[in-house]
């Protein structure tokens, strides 16, 4: 299946003209190994090509690579990759955008616009990724709309995990780092053969650490680190034309959840602002990386769980003709807490409960016919989400106002969702001679979604208060009141001012994903491509505490065209690799949390964007200016902007068209520059010399160009040396990551009545080493 859209070839490289080799541990101790664009080996097709001949843009890192930047979730994968961008929600639930098509959501449910894989299995919710980036031999980042390969919910593009895998004789090897924070960071793998043509590989990894945020009015910390991985992968080579693999893998997640730091307070009510005196003078928060405030004596932390197991077979009908059948199910535990006020106030604070699991399964034939490669495949998944939620809601204990009257107010907003997703899909790639080759591809998919959701009074207080709120509005109106309303019942009206006993229903939708392209070999080592596609994202419902029908129904699919052109070259006796594209995407029905009008007033509610688009270019240039130093820049802009009237509000209430405005958490210019050294300092020790800078512009968190949501340029530092043995056999490097302490922030947001930022880790250093027998 093809995948055309996509710039630049981002591929940081050690040393020109080598091979890259196994994950960590395996490779060369005394260095990362190197890997040129021409000679890293991806799958972004579903089926094996040299980097430099694929029509898109893949950012392609070794597993080597990964583990010397630091590289260890999709968060940080972000310093290595123009255009990927990450947020904070603040919930938990990670939020990333590619060229700046992103889906910002914070319910566990939520279906994003960048889909992530491991060995082109599927972890449909971005909750699950968490342990994703452990053990690998690679990763690959397509930018661009992969509907026709990946399915929908890629209209930004899509990232794959590939594991490292089971090797025919035995091999071991440990990684560990000791950081800042008292961060202990350990990993190790056993491989080796169980029986002729059976291979297996066991991994596992443990992280500890301290806390890193620092409380500003006590003596407190928040930010430990608890996790524990685990992957087991067997291959077997059941026959000349069969090949069974099965990976096993998952993580426990026991760390804290990060607080905010608080801007400033804008009072729900503000006529009785002079009555809440604790959280109108509760002191800002400093403006560096550690600090933050949470309540004393509460456990902000995670206790997530997550397990997946793939089947693979791989069988050979004919020496041209290969079936693939890819069969993955993955389940995963959530319950956090988190402080959404920043503040030591129990002022607000949720707790979140999640149950999801997917099951989905591939069938494909690949064929080699003459010019011809040609997929053909049927896809089905079903992904089910359970959330339950508890908010603690503001001025619970400490104001006169509201205390009288409602006496601890909480509630309990849920979402429940069944997804079952069916998909033909078809491509083909056609050479004609050896300078062109035309590609072509298509999706049909047909996504039905079965939803309920609501927000339950937290306790009979809560009850009690949204009982007398609604009848007051109703007596007002002269509309009938409505009975008390149950702890089990929802707290809503719907359009027609009756009690609303039960949200939920069906919501069925199809699409036609497409994509053709063009690319053309005019020289040796020079690849121009050109392509279109079309892909999109299925609707999406939103889990909140609400008030209003409204507030719950669903949103429709979003669609993305693409336009893009590219080219890719080695030049100079492949001294210098070179790449570049320019790119545009038409956007229809971007989906957004945005707000609608209710009788609470703008609250919370998915909406639709009508007509937007994204405009950009990238490029990278990689230079290798003697034996075993390159040196690389790369750099996207992007330029996006609302092309139709879109009413709606910013998050103090005002109500504006946002025709004309850039879109939130979409920095112009993305920067990234790496270097690396290797140097032999005797017959048997080599040295390595690194760093890393990726900048960002400014950018802000919602439409309105709100102050407020403003989020500011930042550029970030990170060096790496090291010494090791010339076979490879350990390594002792030191590391230091943010060296120069950088403040800057991922998220800023207003909860309740609060304005909080989500600020980045400081300066953290440390040391590490690598063996392998």
């Amino acid at each position: 299946m093809l995948c055309l859209a996509g710039a630049a070839v981002v591929v940081p490289v050690a040393a020109h003209g080598q091979s890259p080799s196994g994950p960590v541990g395996e490779a060369p101790a005394s260095a990362e190994p190197a890997a040129s664009p021409a000679d890293i080996v991806v799958t972004a097709q579903k089926r094996a090509q040299s980097l430099s001949t694929v029509p898109m843009s893949v950012t392609a890192l070794t597993g080597e690579q990964l583990a010397a930047r630091g590289i260890n979730d999709v968060q940080d994968l972000a310093k290595v990759t123009p255009g990927l961008n990450f947020v904070q929600s603040g919930s938990g639930v990670p939020v990333y955008s590619l060229r700046g098509v992103g889906f910002y959501d914070t319910a566990v449910g939520a279906r994003p616009t960048v889909s992530v894989y491991v060995d082109e299995a599927p972890l449909p919710f971005s909750v699950m990724t968490t342990g994703a980036a452990f053990d690998l031999e690679r990763v690959e980042v397509l930018k661009g709309p992969q509907g026709t390969l990946f399915g929908q919910n890629a209209t930004g593009g899509a990232i794959n995990y590939i594991a490292a895998k089971p090797r025919d004789e035995l091999g071991a090897g440990v990684t560990a780092s000791f950081a800042r924070f008292n961060t202990l960071d350990a990993q190790g793998y056993v491989t080796g053969p169980l029986a002729p043509g059976l291979n297996a590989r066991l991994a596992v990894r443990g992280v500890r650490g301290d806390g890193w945020q620092q409380s500003y009015t006590r003596n407190d910390s928040l930010g430990r680190q608890r996790m524990l991985q685990g992957r087991f992968l067997l291959d077997w080579q059941a026959s000349d034309r069969l090949r069974l693999s099965l990976n096993l893998n998952g993580f426990i997640d026991d760390g804290d959840t990060q607080a905010g730091q608080l801007l400033t307070v804008i009072p729900l009510f503000a006529p009785f602002a002079a009555t809440i005196p604790l959280v109108t003078n509760y002191p800002r928060s400093p403006e560096t990386p550690r600090a933050a405030d949470w309540n004393a004596d509460t456990p902000f932390r995670k206790d997530n769980s997550f397990y997946q197991a793939v089947l693979r077979g791989d069988y050979e009908l004919t020496d041209d003709i290969t079936l693939v059948s890819l069969n993955s199910y993955s389940r995963m535990r959530m319950h956090q807490r988190i402080d959404l006020d920043g503040t030591s106030l129990s002022n607000g604070d949720q707790t979140v409960r999640g149950r999801i699991s997917s099951f989905s399964t591939e069938e494909r034939l690949t064929g080699n016919f003459g010019p011809a490669t040609v997929i053909l495949g049927l896809n089905y998944a079903y992904d089910r989400t359970r959330e339950d939620a508890f908010w603690s809601m503001p001025y619970s204990t400490q104001n006169s106002y509201f205390t009288p009257l409602t006496n601890d107010v909480a509630a309990a907003p849920y979402g429940y969702q069944d997804f079952n997703t069916y998909a033909a899909f078809g491509n083909v790639d056609y050479d004609i001679g050896r300078l062109v080759t035309l590609h072509a591809g298509a999706r049909y998919t047909k996504a039905d979604l079965r939803y309920e959701g609501c927000s339950r009074p937290g306790n009979q207080h809560s009850a009690d208060a949204s009982t007398r709120l609604f009848n007051g509005v109703l007596a007002m109106v002269g509309r009938p009141l409505i009975p008390p309303i149950p702890l089990n019942g929802c707290s809503a009206l719907d359009n027609n001012l009756a009690y609303a006993e039960h949200i939920g229903g069906t919501f069925n939708e199809d699409s036609l994903s497409w994509r053709v392209g063009v690319d053309v070999k005019p020289a040796e080592r020079v690849l121009l491509y050109a392509n279109a596609s079309r892909g999109y994202k299925a609707g999406s419902v939103p889990v909140l505490s609400g008030t209003s029908v409204d507030q719950y129904l669903p949103v429709k699919q979003e669609s993305v065209l693409a336009l893009e052109a590219g080219f890719k070259a080695s030049l100079f006796g492949r001294l210098v690799d070179v790449t570049g594209a320019a790119f545009n995407y038409d956007y229809s029905d971007k989906q957004l949390q945005g707000r609608i009008n209710t009788l609470a007033g703008a609250l919370l509610a998915l909406v639709n964007v009508p007509k937007s688009r994204i405009r950009g270019f990238e490029g990278q240039v990689t230079v290798y200016p003697t034996s075993g130093l390159s040196l690389t820049a790369a750099a996207t802009y992007l330029d996006s902007k609302v092309t139709s009237d879109f009413i709606n509000y910013t998050i103090i209430g005002t109500r504006k068209n946002f025709i004309g405005n850039d879109f939130p958490y979409t920095p112009k210019w993305q920067v990234n520059l790496d270097g690396n050294y290797r140097f032999p300092v005797s017959d048997r020790l080599d040295a390595t010399l690194g760093a890393n800078y990726s900048y960002r512009t400014s950018t802000n968190a919602g439409f309105g160009n709100e102050p407020l949501l403003y989020m500011k340029d930042y550029g970030v530092l990170d060096l790496r040396a090291g010494f090791g043995s010339s076979d490879g056999r350990w390594q002792v490097s030191a590391f230091g990551r943010n060296v120069t302490n950088s403040y800057y922030w991922t998220n800023v947001a207003k909860l309740f009545d609060v304005v909080r930022r989500l600020a980045g880790q400081p300066a953290t250093y440390g040391i590490q080493m690598n063996w392998r027998l």
